[in-house]
């Protein structure tokens, strides 16, 4: 793999831009390997990278039914946080956000990551109070957090709406300065490319079917391109989970697949420099991209779909707040939107695990959180790939925790996806 470097970019700006390698290799697959990982969207790399970074595992392949990065790794909104309160999601979600701030200098790739800050609006003292415990949490733990008084919020962000019969009046804003956004395809890419210069072979167009089962353990995969075998088979599919893990014998997971839609403008010249976010009166978050577009998005459509576009209700009600907090927006054109496909678990939680399948192991029940997730998701999972065993930061991310009355409540919705 060529390095990348400012004298990289010089010489081939300077000769034609005739000397760039390919940034990795559409691989044809083999009959075995030591880990199968299904799925080529962010997870799925990370963790391929990580076992072969960390635990020196190379002889691994990622199956990707279709491109790397056409699922939801490029149906996101890109944000990246870490405001997370419950011990298990606090420790992990810092953790990836630790990650992050180094990941394109690990990977040698710009991701475009921006630390541009994450701010929570509030509009009334049960908002201010649930905010503040949050992120007093945050600062006894370690993590930034703090609190924007109404004035504050206003010199950040005057293009709100300031006006004293808004119908979401602004009290204040809690605010994580080292949140930010990243380049979704950029953080594929980057993943792939350092992937493939440690040996990890990447496999495009090829759809896995069905499993391979050997006296009742997982010894590989039926694919549209043959069978293909390995003594470990990570999933990583995110809204497909359910279909494929129950051709592995798990049939009956606490997860629900819903659509989350998200809206990209035309472009406009820099008008919002940092995430704003609110969750009263419907969820709703919005940045600007490095191309001015502002992404933005809402809630969940609310009832369980794999299809990837998106119903009107969701649409109306994103706009609707949408322009309520900020007036001018009613001017701008929507160019596009979409819908990703998540996998919705009954406490708003992820797992990664081992399963009672021996062989198949299991990341899955993102939510909201899997782009924020992607380097920690790979850095556990792999550990936990490699060692059977989880890491210490992915040990509440079990499937049995139900069983045992451990939920990870963050949002403190009970047991109803569409909730979280």
């Amino acid at each position: 793999m060529q390095p990348y470097s400012a004298l990289s970019v010089i010489w081939n700006g300077l000769t034609g831009q005739r000397d760039w390698s390919r940034q990795w290799r559409d691989r044809e697959p083999k009959s075995a390997y030591d880990v199968i990982v299904v799925g080529g969207g962010g997870h799925g790399l990370a963790t391929a990278y990580y076992l072969a970074k960390n635990h020196g595992i190379r002889r691994v392949a990622v199956l990707e039914r279709g491109l790397i990065g056409q699922g939801n790794a490029g149906r996101n909104t890109t944000i990246v946080r870490s405001n997370y309160m419950l011990p298990g999601n606090r420790e992990f979600y810092e953790h990836t956000l630790k990650l992050w701030e180094g990941l394109s200098h690990d990977l040698n790739y710009n991701l475009m990551f921006s630390q541009r800050g994450h701010m929570a609006l509030h509009f009334d003292p049960a908002g201010r109070d649930a905010w503040a415990r949050r992120y007093n949490t945050l600062r006894m733990t370690g993590s930034d957090g703090r609190w924007l008084r109404r004035d504050e919020v206003r010199a950040r962000a005057p293009y709100l709406n300031w006006s004293p019969d808004a119908r979401f009046p602004i009290e204040g804003a809690f605010v994580q300065e080292r949140a930010g956004t990243a380049r979704h395809d950029a953080l594929v890419w980057g993943l792939a490319r350092a992937a493939d210069a440690r040996g990890v072979q990447i496999v495009q167009n090829c759809e896995v079917t069905g499993f391979i089962r050997e006296a009742g353990e997982i010894v590989g995969v039926e694919t549209s391109r043959g069978e293909i075998r390995a003594p470990k088979v990570a999933l990583c599919v995110a809204g497909s989970t359910g279909p494929l893990a129950a051709k592995a014998g798990l049939k009956k997971l606490p997860l629900e697949t819903h659509k989350l839609q998200a809206f990209v403008t035309e472009p406009l010249k820099p008008i919002v420099h940092t995430v704003v976010s609110s969750a009263q009166e419907g969820l709703f978050y919005l940045s600007q991209s490095d191309k001015g577009g502002l992404v933005f998005g809402g809630e969940i459509d609310g009832h369980p779909s794999y299809a990837q576009r998106g119903g009107p209700r969701i649409y109306s009600e994103v706009m609707e707040k949408a322009v309520a907090l900020m007036p001018w927006i009613s001017r701008v054109r929507v160019l596009r939107q979409w819908a990703g496909v998540l996998d919705m678990s009954m406490d708003g939680a992820p797992f990664i695990c081992t399963t009672r399948v021996p062989g198949l192991y299991f990341n899955a029940g993102w939510n909201y959180g899997g782009f924020k997730a992607t380097p920690a998701s790979g850095w556990c999972y792999a550990h936990t790939i490699a060692k059977d065993e989880p890491h210490e930061l992915n040990a509440a991310f079990s499937l049995d925790r139900f069983a045992r009355g451990a939920m990870l409540d963050e949002e403190a919705s009970g047991p109803t996806p569409r909730l979280h």
